[in-house]
């Protein structure tokens, strides 16, 4: 009988001629410190990799890869984990945290009267389904019209208190919501026109009116707004000066439009010129009058687009401001070189020059 003979045995390390090789560990010193054993932090807080020794930044913009799960230690919500949205300071009573159980077509029975009973203790009563709806359809209107989130949280705030004080029942929740939103463009300094809330709302002027009356009153807005102005009126409406950004911004006009447009509808405000007119109407035809003052014509057809409304109004208040144009076009900006009176058109129903 015969045997394989087995593999011969590797030699021993120490009879092999020793061999170098480099060190491929790949290692962050500081390059200030130098130091081959470097102290090197991570600071997830901040995102930067940070040397312990000098503190010398190395890097930026570092991911933490830590856990993400919850913990349940501490039910006064004191939570370190990083998991979840941040509560709603104005839903407060409301659950935020809410585990929603699908159902589709074809599923057990189980399944679907489970949906329908965390259905119903998540939505709660019918107050608070109805503010959930309404601060949904608040945030859906200013993110159209291109509002801030500070705009916002102020019309959720008002409406919550009206609900809270049953100040408008029977009005339509978008009538209630148009108002809420109109005095919070204006509380933050974003004044926007009855016209384009109608517009965007779909709620008549009218309505809006009613509640936003309602809702000044109840809340002591004209008392507030007259121990800022001084004064004895009611909340301050929207001013020509105030809608100049937004349409210059819109026509792509330069910076010093806006200014110039703000000195003569102020020198023009002291002559009684235009008095009467809308905020929409005068500071369309300022810019109407000031394109042409200073060489950069743009059409009614583009202002009134802009402005919202009609070009035979905004050539309205041109054709006024061109009658008192000696008196109303400051002198240093005709002294600049900028600004030439000859520059504006004489409007065919009108003789004077």
């Amino acid at each position: 009988m015969s045997f394989a003979q087995p593999f011969p045995l590797a030699q021993p390390l120490a009879a092999s001629k020793p061999s170098f090789g480099p060190d491929l560990a790949v290692r962050l010193i500081c390059p200030d410190c130098r130091d081959p054993n470097p102290n090197i932090v991570e600071e997830f807080g901040s995102g930067d990799l940070v040397c312990g020794t000098c503190g010398l930044v190395l890097g930026d913009r570092i991911v933490d890869t830590r856990s993400e799960w919850r913990t349940f230690a501490n039910d006064e919500g004191d939570d370190p984990s990083r998991v979840g949205a941040a509560s709603d300071p104005l839903l407060d009573g409301i659950e935020q945290l809410d585990t929603v159980i699908s159902f589709r077509d074809g599923g057990s029975g189980i399944a679907k009267e489970l949906q329908r009973a965390a259905s119903r203790s998540q939505t709660g009563g019918r107050s608070e389904r109805n503010l959930l709806t309404a601060f949904r359809e608040i945030s859906n209107m200013c993110d159209q019209f291109s509002l801030p989130k500070t705009i916002s949280d102020i019309a959720k705030q008002l409406y919550k208190r009206a609900e809270e004080e049953k100040l408008l029942r029977g009005k339509s929740l978008n009538a209630v919501i148009a108002a809420c939103i109109f005095i919070a463009c204006r509380q933050a300094h974003v004044p926007r026109t009855f016209k384009e809330i109608c517009h965007l709302t779909r709620v008549p002027k009218k309505t809006i009116g009613q509640c936003y009356k309602a809702i000044e009153q109840a809340f002591n807005l004209s008392q507030k707004s007259e121990e800022k102005t001084g004064g004895n009126v009611a909340t301050p409406g929207t001013e020509p000066e105030d809608l100049l950004a937004r349409y210059c911004n819109h026509l792509d006009l330069p910076a010093n439009f806006q200014r110039v447009c703000a000195d003569i509808i102020g020198e023009a405000r002291k002559g009684g010129i235009a008095a009467g007119r809308s905020p929409v109407s005068i500071a369309g035809g300022a810019i109407y009058f000031v394109c042409h003052l200073l060489g950069k014509a743009k059409s009614s057809k583009d202002i009134s687009g802009v402005a919202g409304t009609s070009e035979g109004t905004i050539k309205l208040v041109y054709r006024l401001y061109y009658q008192a144009r000696k008196t109303i076009v400051p002198k240093e900006i005709l002294e600049s070189g900028k600004a030439d009176l000859a520059r504006l058109p004489v409007d065919n129903s009108n003789s004077h020059k």
